[in-house]
């Protein structure tokens, strides 16, 4: 039977931290239009022990929660709402965002551009800092570099992280950063969503490279939100493991270039 489309449906993956995707989600709500018919899925990949209280989601009715089994990883979390997909516009955030502003709308106005596949929007830090999410393709010299933060090679660095292009302008993003983005959902779908050979990091690499292999990623400037941003790779042995793993699997599937 087919389902009537809404305008958009929206995916965040929960591990942990209940307090940071309640302010997400109410920031969604509060913000988004509601000329905008959505559906807001929260994939929970917490423990038994780090359930959602499901009481206080009861106010929103356009919300559900999807508890996993297990801790999933972000690529599969994200995936197992494909199924559920009912929209024209797909949009995957992270638990750490927040809107400011009714950024949904002003973005869905861009997409009428049927050339767009996925958007970035402009991303800020809390003290509303330009965050550099937008990076050229991955080579293995970026990476040495992004070991050390940039500290070395800082023209190459401002290179892959796009620093040097006019964010007063869309323009074509090889890699935006997984934490906020919006994808035509059947171009998601015919995609078969994010790689699940990645538990964590790097399937939005993998993602906007076949994105943009079909359609094209943009950098849209005309909307702005918050990213309070944890770099957790870089402060935790186990996670930081999972990156180096990722970064294997990335190469293996695409080729290692060095610059």
């Amino acid at each position: 039977m087919n389902r009537e489309k809404i305008d958009l449906t929206i995916s965040i993956v929960v591990f942990n931290n209940y307090e940071q995707v309640m302010e997400t989600v109410e920031s969604i709500e509060r913000e988004t239009s509601n000329k905008i018919s959505k559906k807001v899925y929260l994939i929970d990949n917490s423990s038994s022990l780090n359930v959602f209280n499901l009481e206080e989601l009861k106010k929103y009715n356009d919300v559900m929660v999807i508890k996993n089994d297990y801790n999933f990883g972000f690529a599969k979390a994200h995936n197992v709402v494909i199924p559920n997909l009912n929209s024209k516009y797909h949009a995957i955030v992270n638990p750490d965002i927040s809107l400011n502003e009714d950024s949904f709308s002003k973005i869905i106005d861009f997409m009428v551009d049927d050339r767009i596949g996925m958007v970035i929007p402009k991303i800020v830090n809390v003290d509303g800092s330009q965050q550099y999410d937008y990076r050229q393709d991955i080579t293995l010299l970026d990476v040495i570099i992004r070991v050390f933060n940039g500290k070395i090679f800082k023209k190459r660095y401002r290179y892959h992280t796009m620093q040097n292009y006019n964010y007063a302008k869309p323009f074509l993003v090889p890699f935006g950063q997984g934490s906020f983005l919006v994808i035509r959902t059947d171009l998601f779908r015919s995609l078969n969503g994010f790689d699940e050979r990645f538990f964590m990091y790097l399937e939005d690499a993998d993602l906007c490279k076949r994105v943009n292999q079909v359609s094209k990623l943009i950098y849209f400037p005309n909307t702005t939100v918050l990213h309070r941003w944890e770099r957790k790779s870089h402060k935790n042995l186990r996670m930081f493991i999972i990156h180096l793993e990722s970064l294997l699997k990335y190469f293996k599937k695409w080729g290692i270039k060095f610059l």
